[in-house]
């Protein structure tokens, strides 16, 4: 039987509350200064400091600006120090433009195929209703990125810059939104009348033209080859001549793509551990790099990932980014807030019911690279490469504590070799389609700068 908030039920509630003096206390200062600004935890503050043991050499702090593109950021800066070191420079920078662009054109094809093949979902359904819900977002997955890259290649920064649409996406979304939207309604009319699959099919291509257009009048074309040509540290002059994106990333990138593999770690009651899965209707590229996950105990995922930053290699992984964190200290600590005091009850919630009820999920993606490493071999706190430029932390660095890493971090994109052979072996069975509204799938869904 329901009951009501009554006046017996609110009197007590009132009792309570002026009977403790110290909710009195943090009402008045709630009342005039933020709660975060109230809750700090000095001590973690100054506990957490910005050194490490291992460090990963890095160039200076990028932006990703009004934008969802940490992921892209991310998987970018994983290539940049190295191509510095090839060219002699101080510092280098690639261009996010470039595979914005791709992904979103890509996306935007990829949103039709889905809707074709979802034709007879009712409206109102589940699934298409999260079809049409963001049909082309800023987000997505370290998958997504290893795939344009292969079909794309890269770029310099300067030989596609950065447009005021790249940096503050939001027109640009909603624009294209608003015609991915009128292209489903239309397909779904046309199947409703009886139109064939290779009617549909013809329907769907003849729309490419118009996004590109779209896409092209935000971000710029994007170069099909480029003169490539720099000075070096040393004020010496280079020229490579003409370059195609893909032999500018065959001749300089020298990550090896296709040797690295996503784990995650997700403890939910639903989903297993040793096990491969992937997202349903959760992609960019058709007939590119499917999305491919292997959760994992935190103790491998974290164990390869230490691994991999002890042999200098960063890397690229993906959290819930504004729990317990503060932006201009540039910290990831689990006391960093002490609201329990505050509000005088719990607000415990462990990783795998945070993830069931929808009170985590994953929000952004960056780099590690550092790890702090005590005498016993176990880390300490590890450091962040991020996307918000260099005001915040150490010049857009960030430090993470290794208790925030096992509660807060879901994903990493590390190297084969950092793993054992009978984890490799699952990834080459088949893999347990999660559905797409999954927390593990929400990194895609990243739609705006933090």
């Amino acid at each position: 039987m329901k009951t009501s908030l009554n006046d017996e039920a609110l009197a007590h509630c009132r009792a309570t509350f002026a009977a403790d003096p110290v909710a009195r206390i943090a009402r008045n200062a709630v009342a005039k200064t933020a709660i975060k600004a109230v809750a700090l935890n000095r001590d973690a503050v100054a506990r957490l400091t910005h050194t490490y043991s291992h460090h990963v050499k890095t160039g200076k702090s990028t932006a990703q600006n009004a934008s969802g593109r940490c992921w892209m950021f991310a998987g970018l800066n994983l290539f940049r120090t190295q191509i510095a070191e090839k060219l002699g420079v101080e510092e280098f920078e690639l261009s996010q433009n470039y595979l914005m662009f791709w992904d979103k054109l890509e996306k935007a094809n990829y949103f039709l195929e889905n809707i074709l093949a979802t034709l007879d979902e009712p409206v109102g359904s589940r699934l298409l209703d999260w079809l049409l819900a963001s049909p082309l977002q800023d987000g997505g997955q370290w998958d997504m990125f290893a795939a344009l890259v292969k079909k794309y290649g890269v770029v310099p920064k300067e030989a596609m810059p950065e447009t005021e649409s790249s940096s503050r996406s939001a027109d640009m979304n909603a624009l294209m939104t608003l015609k991915l939207r009128q292209a489903a309604a239309e397909l779904r009319a046309a199947h409703a009348t009886g139109a064939s699959a290779s009617a549909l099919q013809a329907q769907k291509d003849a729309l490419l033209p118009a996004l590109y257009r779209m896409l092209a009048t935000h971000l710029g074309e994007p170069p099909t080859e480029f003169l490539w040509q720099w000075r070096d540290k040393d004020k010496n002059f280079h020229r490579d001549g003409i370059l195609t994106p893909e032999q500018f990333c065959k001749k300089y990138v020298t990550v090896e793509l296709d040797e690295l593999v996503c784990l995650i770690h997700c403890p939910q009651t639903t989903k297993s551990y040793n096990t491969p899965y992937t997202i349903a209707y959760l992609g960019n590229v058709i007939g590119g790099q499917p999305i491919q996950y292997l959760n994992v105990e935190m103790a491998t995922l974290k164990a390869a990932t230490q691994a991999m930053i002890q042999a200098g290699k960063p890397v690229w992984f993906g959290c819930d980014v504004g729990k317990q964190m503060d932006r201009d200290l540039g910290l990831m600590d689990l006391e960093l807030f002490e609201y329990e005091p505050l509000y005088g009850t719990s607000l415990e919630l462990g990783k795998a019911a945070r993830l069931d009820y929808g009170q985590s999920l994953m929000t952004h993606a960056m780099v590690l690279t550092g790890v702090d490493i005590d005498e016993a071999g176990a880390p300490r706190k590890w450091r962040v490469e991020n996307s918000w430029g260099d005001k915040g932390g150490d010049q857009g660095f960030m430090a993470m504590t290794d208790a925030w890493f096992d509660e807060y971090l879901y994903e990493v994109a590390v190297e084969k070799k950092y793993l054992p052979k009978e984890l490799l072996a699952l990834l080459e069975g088949p893999l347990v389609a999660l559905d797409p509204w999954d927390p593990m799938g929400s990194l895609a869904l990243a739609s705006e700068l933090l």
